[in-house]
């Protein structure tokens, strides 16, 4: 048994985000930090290897720079890490990037008993497709918005959040779940992990590795495969102060208030 877990290189949002003249993010000039989900997702992955004994690969699509993101994975407690990368696959749009994926993850291999863990979204974009897409072109049953995961002989037991709720679904494997954030508390590298972790292999996988994959034609993957754009990203202006009401009369101030600025 082996759990694959996706994990993104993304702009650390807490500073400033820089964005080019074209209007997309100038992600060169930003700090980065490995997706918060998809630290959710690799704890998952680490917890289902303290039960198992399972193997975790880690694997990331992006720049050579993602590498480090992979070594801190393996610091964690994962044990190898694949880097998709080339120039073919800049500038895809989700669809394309789940092609791409996909075809890695055919290049790694999943056995029957196998689970592919994702983090619900990335926090640069929030489209929360790249996972659930990712299981459609690998045809594997997926389960979306995990908060709670048991293992049960060949199958999963998940706690699924809804809007208004949670349901339990019980899923087979080999099969890909997507984390939310509060599913659990990753944890810290280890003195032991940051020594060991350069001592594990991380392989690139390329095109050339992956060009006979069905998933990957020239017209599905990159910029040229991409049927989205990103039309501007932008910082949303921040909200100004808000004003506390005390007092016995608050509902009358804000009755007053509101009346100021002729909305009732």
């Amino acid at each position: 048994m082996k759990a694959i877990v996706c994990v993104k290189q993304v702009p650390d949002t807490s500073g400033k985000v820089a964005v080019k003249e074209n209007g997309q993010l100038d992600r060169a000039s930003m700090a980065t930090i490995t997706n918060p989900d998809d630290l959710a997702a690799l704890e998952a992955a680490l917890k289902l290897k303290d039960a198992t004994g399972c193997e975790v690969d880690v694997v990331s699509m992006g720049p050579a720079t993602a590498e480090g993101m992979l070594r801190e994975c393996i610091a964690r407690g994962a044990d190898k890490g694949f880097l998709i990368s080339g120039r073919e696959f800049a500038g895809s749009d989700t669809f394309a990037t789940s092609q791409i994926i996909a075809a890695g993850i055919n290049y790694i291999g999943v056995e029957e008993d196998d689970v592919i863990f994702c983090g619900r979204q990335a926090i640069d974009g929030d489209t929360a497709q790249v996972g659930p897409q990712i299981a459609e072109k690998l045809n594997l049953p997926q389960v979306s918005y995990a908060a709670e995961i048991e293992k049960d002989g060949n199958a999963l037991v998940i706690k699924r959040l809804l809007e208004d709720g949670f349901m339990k679904i019980k899923v087979q494997t080999p099969c890909l779940v997507t984390c939310v954030k509060e599913l659990n508390e990753p944890r810290y590298m280890n003195v032991a992990g940051i020594f060991g972790c350069f001592e594990k292999p991380i392989e690139i996988i390329d095109f050339p590795k992956v060009e006979n994959d069905p998933l990957i034609e020239a017209d599905t993957i990159g910029l040229k495969g991409s049927p989205t754009n990103v039309f501007k990203s932008f910082t949303p202006p921040q909200k100004g102060a808000g004003q506390m009401l005390n007092g016995d009369d608050v509902a009358a101030q804000m009755a007053g208030i509101l009346a100021k600025k002729h909305l009732i």
